[in-house]
C-alpha cells in the first residue's frame, strides 16, 4: 500500500499499528560521469516499491526521503545535501508523524551510505521518546549479502559509488539515464586492509575521506562491468532478501517497558 495515493479518511481508517511503515531514505548527489544525481533516490524507490508489491497488505510504503546527508560530496557540482544535525531532526520529526498514525512498527530502507550515521543517531532519540514502537534501520545492500555476492564480477573494491551493481541496477531500471561509454573505474587504490573501500567490506578503522580526496570521477568501484542483465539479477535478489527481512521484522514482538509483552 502506497501512502501518497490515499486521502487522509482513508489513512484514518487504517489500522497502521498491524503494518510495516517503510521510509526509503535516499540523496541528491553526484554519481561520477556516467549516472544521474537521483541515482541513490531512484534504486531505494525501486527496492521499495519492489518489496511492497510484494506484500501490498503488509507494508504502508512512504515516498522516498530524497535529501540526503552528502556533505562528502559537495566538491562535485549538483550535489545537495543536509547537514548532520538537521538531517537527524528531520527524521525524528518524520517518524514522529509516522507514531501519530499509530504506527508500531517501522522500516527506514536505507540508499546512501551517508545517512547512515545521522540514521542511527535519530533512531536512538526515537527510541527514548517512543519506547512502544519498534525502529529499524538498514541499507539495501547490506540485508542482500548473497545476492551482491552471487552476482558481482569484480574483486573487493569494484562496488562502492557509482560502481558495478549501482550501474547495473540504473541499465535495467533506467537504461535511457545511463551514459555507459563515460563509465570508468576510480576509486581509492589502497591495498593495506585499513583503508580498502567496498559496500561488502567492513574495514577495521573508522576514518573520514571527502569524496574528492579519493576519486577524481566521483566514482568508486568498476562501473564499466555493469551490463542490464547483471542488474535485473542484482534487483530481483536484492528486492527477494530486503522482502525476506520485512517477513522476519512482522514477527517480531515488543515489550513493553516493564518487560512485559
Amino acid at each position: 500500500m502506497l501512502l501518497e495515493n490515499l486521502t487522509w479518511p482513508e489513512v484514518k481508517r487504517l489500522n497502521v499499528a498491524n503494518k510495516i511503515v517503510l521510509l526509503p531514505l535516499g540523496s541528491f548527489e553526484q554519481h561520477g560521469p556516467h549516472l544521474p544525481l537521483t541515482t541513490d533516490s531512484d534504486l531505494v524507490t525501486a527496492v521499495a516499491r519492489g518489496v511492497e508489491r510484494k506484500r501490498p497488505k503488509k507494508i504502508l510504503c512512504l515516498p522516498t526521503l530524497w535529501p540526503g546527508h552528502s556533505t562528502h560530496h559537495l566538491q562535485f557540482p549538483g550535489t545537495l545535501s543536509v547537514h548532520q544535525m538537521p538531517y537527524i531532526q528531520l527524521i525524528v520529526e518524520l517518524c514522529e508523524g509516522i507514531v501519530g498514525m499509530g504506527a508500531r512498527k517501522v522500516f527506514l530502507l536505507n540508499g546512501h551510505g551517508g545517512n547512515d550515521i545521522p540514521v542511527r543517531a535519530a533512531l536512538r532519540e526515537l527510541k527514548s521518546r517512543y519506547p512502544d514502537t519498534t525502529f529499524v534501520f538498514a541499507s539495501y545492500w547490506s540485508l542482500a549479502v548473497q545476492t551482491i555476492k552471487q552476482v558481482r564480477e569484480s574483486e573487493l573494491g569494484g562496488i562502492g559509488h557509482a560502481c558495478e551493481m549501482e550501474t547495473s541496477l540504473m541499465l535495467h531500471l533506467h537504461p535511457d539515464r545511463v551514459k555507459m561509454r563515460l563509465a570508468r573505474r576510480d576509486g581509492p587504490g589502497h591495498t593495506d586492509p585499513y583503508r580498502k573501500t567496498d559496500m561488502q567490506y567492513g574495514r577495521p578503522v573508522y576514518l573520514v575521506n571527502e569524496f574528492h580526496e579519493v576519486t577524481k570521477t566521483g566514482v568508486i568501484g568498476h562501473p564499466e562491468l555493469a551490463t542490464a542483465a547483471k542488474g535485473e539479477r542484482f534487483f530481483t535478489g536484492i528486492v527477494g532478501e530486503v522482502t525476506a527481512f520485512v517477513d522476519a521484522f512482522r514477527t517480531w514482538r515488543q515489550r513493553s517497558p516493564k518487560g512485559k509483552s
